[in-house]
């Protein structure tokens, strides 16, 4: 099964938390049926990511990463590689590659979903790709999953981060909604 079958399979039998979480399932599963090279950085203005929230084992903390081109503290993840068999597979992979963190239990199901505009994407679109607004960027579909960490794990910075660290999952370094909601969501999911 290829990458782009897998990631329409998941968002097909994915039930959605919420009716916007539920639009956003829509709204994928129609850039996928849309572009074949949805899986793909180069496919624009929108493409789909894969990404993890690493809780510790007792659920009272997460490990977020400072991402150096945005600035902000996330959790891991980003764009689909080709030796990716499946969307968990290529969010399992981000999350020990940006962590540090070789033994990860993720969960195979994702936990929420995510839009967001990512300007420093492969550049500013093209009048064709932005359909004629110039204030259009690329657009990141983001599907979130969630991975406990060991009780000793050691986690590492990576190129990609200016730091990594752990945090109460209840004193976040952002109050942005979409982090907040991850945070209850993925706990949720691993009643915590």
């Amino acid at each position: 099964m290829s990458l782009h079958a897998d990631a329409s399979r998941v968002l097909a039998d994915w039930v959605a938390p919420t009716v916007e979480q539920e639009a956003l399932r829509h709204r994928y599963a129609d850039v996928l049926a849309a572009s074949p090279d949805a899986m793909s950085r180069a496919c624009r203005p929108d493409h789909l990511t894969a990404s993890t929230l690493v809780l510790s084992a007792d659920g009272a903390s997460v490990l977020l990463t400072l991402h150096a081109k945005a600035q902000a503290w996330f959790q891991f993840g980003g764009h689909c590689e080709e030796g990716d068999a499946t969307l968990a597979d290529a969010a399992l992979r981000e999350a020990r590659e940006e962590s540090g963190l070789t033994e990860l239990a993720l969960d195979p199901v994702p936990v929420q979903l995510s839009e967001h505009a990512v300007p420093f994407c492969g550049g500013p679109l093209s009048a064709a790709e932005s359909g004629g607004d110039p204030s259009r960027s690329v657009h990141h579909l983001d599907v979130r999953y969630v991975a406990v960490a060991p009780a000793d794990a050691v986690h590492a910075v990576s190129e990609e981060s200016l730091d990594v660290r752990w945090w109460p999952a209840d004193a976040l370094p952002t109050q942005d909604a979409d982090m907040v909601e991850l945070v209850a969501l993925a706990k949720a999911r691993l009643g915590h």
